[in-house]
């Protein structure tokens, strides 16, 4: 079959059943994924012709990558289960109620602020395994906590892992690509300063979709969390929204500038942190009518997780804010650590047994994968929550307590992730590599069909390919290594500057993660919400589908400028949309008060 539209409506269909399974018909994520599982296998058979035996072996890496996520999850649910034990967490709630007690500030801080900087510090997930649970502990209903967890997995990620999506994603997806070497001599670069260059225009285009993602975040708790479901109680914070935006986007602009792909989102996220935790301190643009969530009686069943947080702040001992926060202190430290001093991290990294573990040509095929054990950031936890047992003074009730509870949570979670993960392997490795048909994997086989139909109009789409490969791999970085050269190729094809199409992938790479199956998962998995993964797609997609229309308009006004053309019209919608948006707002919000 070598029909391009069919091919692309069979690769895109696993895709499109999960999501309808999940979105549409709110199956849980534990019997959609088996399901998009089976449809996979059966496309992948029967038109990419991919051989049954690659197949039981990207079937075996999606469980092994299965395993290292759910290892993740576990270290995260420790963690959470020892700062809850040990009562650090009624300081550390005390303390963000003395700055605010503004659920809508708090969330900006802890997501938006510390979010960006645990990203910038390990990525692949890790914020939200550890802002969720915060945020939980906070008395955040656990929907509320994951959905803004997921969002700020957003502008900060292009840089997270100290600048793996760019320096690993784009870097290496278009290593010795055609054309390449030539556009990177055509710009008088090195190939590091080329990749440097693409994460500057990464860098422009984030900060401006970004700046809107804290208000976002506010509006979207208060409209579905709130007592009176009032969006417009979140557009009342706009000013300390935007100032919180605009103090994490300009210093991770000037990073990306003057330092490269490695620190933007890390230090952004790290001076935010610090200059808003200070003026909120001083009552700096602090709201003046203060946003709580309702009694708890009044919350939907759907926002409850299984973990049972009512009796966190009862009789548990007093400590100092210093000693209660020291475990997130630690957290931060270790991932610098281990991901900035190089003999740290090549010690790491190594192939020493029990420090990678390998799994070399699967079943006999070319299919490998490696589990970095000691380099995990499940790891990372682990070491924490055992020197925060001695910093605490845990009894050994307690940390049996500990391990106890968080063993009985992360069992929820496997099959969704264990169908999930070999769906997503499924999907990248059948390409000519292990099918006898030819074909180019499926993802990029759509993509193929997708620049077909857009021709010059491409760089408003190439976004959206980006976030289909977080979609489905869930990471930027895999998304960046699929498509990267994909883009750079399909910009020379129509004749534009191919390094901002690149970029604009990865910023679309970026706006995928909050929709990406695992990430859901997981991210759910650590506040114990299990089987509402389809209510969370709902919103996220939301987030998702904004940053990618905007991040199309800017790019498509980086490349031909301002004129009339289909950018400039797209831009005109999106903003006619976002003001149409405000007016139902206050106009819904006025009902409201009225109905009161």
């Amino acid at each position: 079959m070598d029909n391009l539209a069919v091919l692309s409506l069979l690769a895109i269909a696993p895709i499109l059943l999960v999501g309808v399974l999940l979105a549409g018909l709110r199956w849980p994520a534990k019997y959609a994924m088996p399901v998009g599982y089976a449809v996979t296998v059966l496309i992948a058979l029967t038109v990419w012709k991919m051989h049954p035996e690659a197949v039981a072996a990207a079937t075996i890496e999606g469980l092994i990558i299965a395993v290292t996520l759910l290892y993740i999850v576990f270290g995260a649910l420790l963690l959470l289960a020892t700062v809850i034990g040990s009562g650090a967490m009624s300081t550390i709630r005390a303390g963000f109620t003395s700055i605010s007690p503004d659920r809508r500030v708090q969330a900006i801080i802890i997501g938006w602020l510390f979010g960006s900087f645990i990203e910038g510090a390990s990525g692949f997930g890790t914020p939200a395994a550890v802002v969720a649970p915060l945020m939980l502990a906070l008395g955040f209903p656990a929907m509320a906590a994951v959905m803004v967890g997921l969002i700020i997995q957003s502008t900060p990620v292009s840089f997270g892992a100290v600048g793996t999506p760019m320096i690993v994603g784009v870097g290496s997806g278009l290593k010795d690509g055609a054309g390449v070497d030539e556009r990177v001599a055509e710009l008088g670069l090195t190939y590091d300063g080329y990749v440097a260059h693409i994460a500057t225009e990464v860098a422009i285009i984030h900060a401006i979709c970004g700046l809107l993602i804290p208000l976002i975040i506010a509006v979207m708790l208060t409209g579905f969390f709130g007592e009176r479901r009032s969006f417009a109680e979140g557009l009342k914070i706009w000013p300390f929204a935007l100032y919180a935006s605009v103090a994490m986007t300009v210093p991770y602009v000037i990073v990306a500038v003057l330092a490269g792909p490695e620190f933007p989102a890390l230090i952004g996220g790290l001076v935010g942190l610090a200059l808003v935790m200070f003026t909120s301190s001083k009552g700096f643009l602090m709201p003046k009518e203060t946003f709580d969530f309702g009694p708890r009686t009044s919350w939907e069943e759907r926002w409850m997780g299984k973990v049972d947080i009512d009796h966190l702040y009862v009789g548990k001992k007093k400590m100092s804010m210093v000693v209660a926060w020291m475990p997130y202190v630690i957290i931060a430290l270790l991932l610098l650590a281990t991901r900035l001093i190089d003999p740290i991290k090549a010690a790491l990294t190594s192939a020493a047994p029990w420090v990678s573990i390998p799994f070399t040509n699967i079943l006999g095929t070319e299919i490998s994968t490696t589990w970095q054990l000691l380099y995990s950031p499940g790891t990372v936890f682990i070491v924490t929550v055992l020197i925060t047992y001695l910093l605490h003074r845990m009894s050994a009730e307690q940390i049996k307590s500990t391990w106890k509870v968080a063993g009985g949570q992360i069992f929820g979670t496997a099959v969704a992730l264990l169908f999930a993960l070999p769906l997503v392997r499924l999907l990248i490795r059948s390409g000519p590599d292990f099918t006898a048909s030819g074909l180019a994997s499926m993802p990029v086989t759509l993509a193929e069909g997708a620049a077909a139909v857009a021709g010059a109009n491409w760089p408003l789409i190439s976004p959206w390919i980006g976030a289909l490969g977080a979609f489905v791999a869930g990471s930027n970085t895999v998304s960046n290594l699929t498509f990267s050269l994909f883009q750079f190729a399909t910009g020379q094809e129509i004749g534009v500057t191919p390094d901002t199409v690149v970029a604009t992938q990865a910023v679309g790479g970026a706006g995928g993660n909050p929709i990406a199956i695992h990430n859901i998962v997981a991210a759910s998995a650590t506040v114990g919400l299990l089987g509402r993964e389809g209510d969370l797609i709902r919103k996220t997609a939301l987030v998702t589908a904004y940053y990618c229309l905007t991040a199309g308009v800017i790019g498509y006004l980086m490349i031909y400028g301002v004129g009339l053309h289909a950018g400039l019209i797209q831009g005109i919608f999106l903003v006619a949309l976002l003001v149409g948006l405000v007016v139902w707002m206050r106009r819904r919000d006025s009902l409201l008060v009225a109905a009161d």
